[in-house]
């Protein structure tokens, strides 16, 4: 989740960078929030320098629209930003995390600031050797908590802020250590080649897939080190089965019913960077779109379910919830299901992401929730964040 906290006026009067008062202190947003997870995990550190959702099938399947309002999980601000390109009327990021929000924020700047290769350069999805020059150039449209938190992040600047999360870090030493005493350097190079399905499910089982990619892969996805190194060991306390072997199975699925070259997420473990394929919103088609509408953004560091309960809370029309119900129980769930629809209009879209822990609508609220089961079928199985188990989309009735 997300980082630094912003006035709740609303969007339009000011650019959202502007609109931000004093953080308020992680451990002390913890204790006053009603999130399960904030009283449990540490939210002080970056740990998402991108959003690892696929925000192709995240924009088709909540079909934002103009006159939309929309509620965002806001991660490190890619799949908010991609909502804004569909001209909705306003979109709020919330997020526990301070860290999380400086992302936002510094991603809105340099929207704002910067030309589309620059952009790329900055976050370090192309190589740079003037990236503390485009940061300066950015850094007036941050409020000062926010200058103040990433001048402090140099050589995370230095070597573009989009890897320098926990997660990310994490993934580099697969791609960048591992993977290269898995595969020899021909076998990864050839991964990226053209082919047909039929052609990488060959090249997968006769080249790719052997014991050593198994073992360490089972090894180094395992709930223990991914706890670890990656994500926080709370965030698997309902995770049940084999995450390892789940995961493997997901790979094999992107390596081959999937086409790796239009994969950005899969080039950037593989590469430390992005190939030629780029996530949503950082496309060059997409940039105008979303720096156009970035004056109808909005954030706050505030806990969901507080935020719902807030009189002044607005109805919404859709909803990005990222994957934060696995971190909670299943009554919680539940719950915050229920605060979700007192806050919808009618016709209004959840869409969700289930990564080791199912969850999906409870017979409970079959009066409130339509699954939009067909529909999120279909896009899961374009879903090039492939590591998650289940794509849920539902609609308010």
């Amino acid at each position: 989740m997300s980082a630094v906290q912003a006035d709740p006026s609303p969007a339009g009067a000011q650019p959202p960078s502007r609109q931000a008062s004093a953080p308020v202190p992680a451990q002390a947003s913890a204790q006053a929030s009603a999130s399960e997870i904030a009283a449990k995990a540490d939210f002080s550190a970056i740990r998402y320098a991108q959003c690892w959702e696929d925000a192709d099938i995240l924009v088709q399947a909540l079909d934002v629209r103009a006159g939309h309002v929309c509620l965002s999980i806001a991660s490190a601000g890619d799949n908010t930003l991609a909502l804004l390109s569909r001209g909705p009327r306003r979109v709020i990021a919330l997020d526990l995390s301070q860290a999380q929000l400086a992302c936002l924020a510094l991603r809105v700047a340099a929207y704002r600031r910067l030309d589309h290769p620059q952009l790329l350069e900055l976050l370090g999805a192309r190589p740079s050797t003037r990236r503390h020059d485009l940061y300066a150039a950015c850094r007036p449209d941050l409020a000062p908590a926010e200058q103040r938190f990433w001048d402090a992040q140099g050589d995370a600047l230095a070597a573009g802020f989009g890897a320098v999360g926990k997660f990310e870090r994490y993934l580099r030493i697969f791609g960048g250590r591992v993977l290269p005493l898995l595969q020899s350097r021909a076998t990864r190079r050839d991964l990226l080649q053209p082919r047909t399905q039929a052609e990488r499910e060959r090249f997968y089982d006769r080249r790719w897939d052997n014991w050593r990619w198994r073992a360490a892969f089972r090894l180094f996805f395992s709930r223990r080190l991914m706890g670890l190194l990656g994500r926080d060991p709370h965030f698997f306390q309902y995770v049940t089965g084999d995450v390892a072997s789940a995961l493997l199975a997901r790979t094999r699925y992107a390596l081959t019913a999937l086409d790796p070259l239009q994969n950005p997420y899969l080039q950037w473990i593989l590469l430390g960077r992005y190939g030629p394929a780029l996530p949503y919103a950082l496309r060059a088609e997409n940039f105008q779109a979303i720096r156009t509408h970035l004056d109808r953004l909005e954030w706050h560091a505030r806990p969901l379910e507080e935020f719902l309960a807030d009189a002044a809370t607005p109805r919404f029309d859709r909803f990005n919830l990222s994957d934060i119900f696995e971190y909670m129980s299943q009554e919680n769930y539940a719950a915050l299901l229920r605060q979700i629809c007192a806050r919808a209009q009618p016709g209004a879209r959840l869409a969700y992401w289930n990564m080791m822990v199912p969850r999906r609508r409870p017979q409970s609220l079959a009066a409130q929730l339509r699954p939009l089961d067909d529909l999120a079928a279909a896009l899961y199985r374009q879903d090039k964040a492939f590591f998650y188990r289940d794509f849920v989309v539902e609609e308010v009735i």
